[in-house]
Parts: structure tokens; C-alpha cells; sequence
């Protein structure tokens, strides 16, 4: 005898595509029903994309033709499909298998930036995007064990290395490229080199984006990326209190430095829920972080709350938006992914997104502090006002007087 509950059973077989868990178990099966024979499935999914819909409907008719029904209508609610959008980026890619790069920062370390990089790449990819994480964080590299890939050996293929694939996504670290426990003692040419190296060497396919968390601040490796790829979003990472949001102004000021597209701000550790008695408490203040994006003409891409099991599921391998994406903390991040994405095609369309305008103007391997690094300046200067007294143009070799 076919029944709700039977019709249940076979629906946990029915995988989200390219993920390991059932459509049930992501909480994507909002009811069914059977009636003169006829099963009808009401399914809401985070994906616009027509092939995440079809291979659904596909799997679900399948299983259920297994038990005997053969009248199944399938109702799939969706996001509106993105409007694509020509490519407009201008300036230096050495990646340019990525269509887009989102650069997630901080002023300060221990505000929750991994945390956020692994969650936010995992809703886009539950949104149907491509995605590919990276753990650029080179001396502090904690994607691994957030990732569920501690002790894992990448895989080498014609001198380049494989990304790992976990919950949906490609993964690389600089912590699976190093001996386990290693202190870095970089200087900051070696930090250059390395994240080149992260983005040429690791065979990452097509993607739509690629997720990067950086080390906090704003050194070396921030402008190395951002002079390597054009950078489509940048995301500050913070806390409520005050002490972060200082450090948070130097983040959002680098941006702007480096013509980077502000996509918002992720506050974190916002209020605790007492699981006892379910009282709120802003235990670092709160409403800091909307003067903040107001300041910077930008916006709060989600508000997250000091709660258990992001802590659990960063040491045990197991993301909430990955685990739990229904709970309070699953759905905020699955609302800033969209917002995120929102805002860079945005910035496609305005023509926002290149870093022609941050290029080193000297020839590889003169220093700018150098005796010719300053004799290569002054004759691009004084080439720069000849032109403008003349009216016409210089060769910019210094030869013109």
C-alpha cells in the first residue's frame, strides 16, 4: 500500500545535486501529498539553475515509479534565474579559469572569517554557483579541519595539485601543502610568491567563483591578490564591538584603495541565545556594524549569533549551512550568499570590476626603494610633463627632453 510516509522513504534517496545528502535531509521537501493515485511533491530549492531542477524532477519520478507510482507531479519552487551579464573585467588574471573572485577580510584575526569563507562558499554552491575555496590564510590555515580534510594528501598531476572536493565544492589550503603544525616564517616576497602559486598551480576547473580567505590585515598578500586577479567582491568580517570595527575601517580603506567592489560586512558573534532560557544577550554591543556600512556606502550582509553548533561544526567538520541549513544561522548565511551574488553583478554591470589601476608601474625585479627603481620614476615623470607641456607624446623611455 503506497503512503505519505512510503512516498517519504523514497524521497531520502533522491540526492541534491552534486552533494551527498537526500533532499529530505537538506529540508527541501515542504509537503506531500497522495490522492486518486497521483502523487504530488512540493520541493524548494536554493538553486535558479534549470539542470539542478530537471535532474530533480528526473531522480524524483524515478524512486517513486519504484513503488508503483506512476502519476507524479513534481512542484519546484526556485530563485529567479541571474541575469548574465557580458564580461567586463579589466587588468592582470593568472587565474582565468574563474569568472569571479571574492576576497573575505579583516581587520583583526579571530572574528570568524574562516568560519565565514566556509559557510558563504558552501551557500553558493547550494545555490547553484561553481565554487571553489581558498585558505590563503598562509600562518593561520584553518579550512582543513573546518572542512572535514585534515590528514588528507592532495594528489599531484603534471606537477600541479588537485583541489580537494568536499560538500560541494573545490578546496585548497595552504595547511595541506605544508607539514601538519608548521610555523611559517615568511617574509613578505615568499608570501607573494605563495599565493600566486594558490592560484596558478592548483588545477581548479571552471568556476564561477572562487572564495578567499585571507590572512587578517592588510599586507602584502592582499595586494599581491588583488594585483594577480581582478577581485569581483570584497567581504569584512568583524565583531560588534569597537576594538573590531577599528580595525574593520583599515579593511574597508584597503578595498577602496584597491578599487575592490564592496559587497557588505558579516557580523559576527552577534548576541547569544542562552539555550536555557532563550534570552538574547549582545554580550559585544550591537547596531555598530549598520553605522560602519553606512560610512562606507555598503551594507550588512548577515547579522550571526554567538551559537553552538557553528563552533561544533568548525571543529568537527561539519559547516552549518552545510548540516543544519535550516536553522536560524543556515538560513542567514544562505541570504548573504544571495545578497553577495546580487552585488556582484552589480559591479559586472557598472564595469567595476579590474585591477588595471593597481599594476606595479616598474619592470619586474626593480625595487621601487632601488637607485633604479627611482631613476625608472623620475623619467616616467619627467617623459609624463613633457608630453603635457608639448601636446603630443613620449616614448616614456626618458630620452625625451
Amino acid at each position: 500500500m503506497i503512503t505519505i510516509e512510503s512516498i517519504k522513504e523514497k524521497l531520502s534517496n533522491v540526492t541534491y545535486p552534486g552533494f551527498t545528502k537526500s533532499i529530505v535531509e537538506f529540508g527541501f521537501v515542504k509537503d506531500v501529498a497522495y490522492e486518486n493515485d497521483m502523487a504530488m511533491i512540493f520541493v524548494d530549492i536554493t538553486s535558479s539553475a534549470k539542470e539542478v531542477e530537471d535532474q530533480i524532477r528526473a531522480d524524483i519520478t524515478k524512486e517513486l515509479s519504484v513503488l508503483g507510482v506512476s502519476n507524479v507531479q513534481v512542484t519546484i519552487n526556485k530563485p529567479k534565474a541571474p541575469v548574465q551579464q557580458s564580461n567586463t573585467q579589466s587588468g592582470k588574471n593568472i587565474a582565468p579559469q574563474v569568472k569571479n573572485f571574492i576576497m573575505v577580510s579583516s581587520g583583526k584575526g579571530g572574528v570568524g572569517k574562516s568560519t565565514t569563507s566556509v559557510n558563504l562558499a558552501i551557500a553558493l554552491a547550494m545555490q547553484g554557483k561553481k565554487v571553489g575555496l581558498l585558505d590563503a590564510d598562509i600562518y593561520g590555515p584553518n579550512i582543513p579541519r573546518m572542512m572535514g580534510l585534515e590528514h588528507t594528501e592532495p594528489e599531484i598531476v603534471g606537477g600541479k595539485v588537485m583541489p580537494f572536493k568536499a560538500y560541494g565544492i573545490e578546496v585548497m589550503s595552504m595547511g595541506s601543502l605544508v607539514e601538519e603544525g608548521a610555523a611559517l616564517v615568511w617574509r613578505g616576497a615568499m608570501v607573494q610568491k605563495a599565493i600566486q602559486q594558490l592560484l596558478q598551480d592548483i588545477l581548479w576547473s571552471e568556476l564561477d567563483c572562487l572564495v578567499i580567505d585571507m590572512p587578517p590585515g592588510t599586507g602584502d598578500a592582499q595586494l599581491t591578490l588583488a594585483q594577480s586577479v581582478p577581485v569581483a567582491a570584497g567581504i569584512n568580517v568583524t565583531t560588534p564591538q569597537h576594538v573590531a570595527l577599528d580595525d574593520s575601517r583599515r579593511s574597508l580603506e584597503m578595498f577602496d584603495k584597491l578599487h575592490i567592489p564592496v559587497a557588505g560586512i558579516i557580523e559576527n558573534m552577534s548576541g547569544f541565545v542562552c539555550p536555557s532560557c532563550n534570552t538574547e544577550s549582545d554580550i559585544f554591543g550591537s547596531g555598530t556594524c549598520d553605522e560602519l556600512a553606512k560610512q562606507y556606502n555598503t551594507k550588512v550582509l548577515a547579522s550571526i549569533p554567538i551559537e553552538p553548533s557553528i563552533r561544533v561544526g568548525g571543529d568537527e567538520g561539519k559547516p552549518v549551512a552545510y548540516f543544519y541549513p535550516d536553522s536560524v544561522t543556515g538560513k542567514k548565511y544562505q541570504e548573504a550568499a544571495k545578497a553577495l551574488w546580487e552585488n556582484i553583478e552589480k559591479s559586472q554591470a557598472d564595469g567595476e570590476i579590474g585591477n588595471d589601476t593597481i599594476q606595479p608601474n616598474l619592470p619586474a625585479g626593480v625595487s621601487a626603494c632601488s637607485p633604479e627603481g627611482q631613476a625608472y620614476k623620475d623619467a616616467q615623470e619627467k617623459a609624463k610633463a613633457a608630453e603635457q607641456s608639448s601636446g603630443g607624446s613620449c616614448c616614456g623611455g626618458g630620452h625625451c627632453s
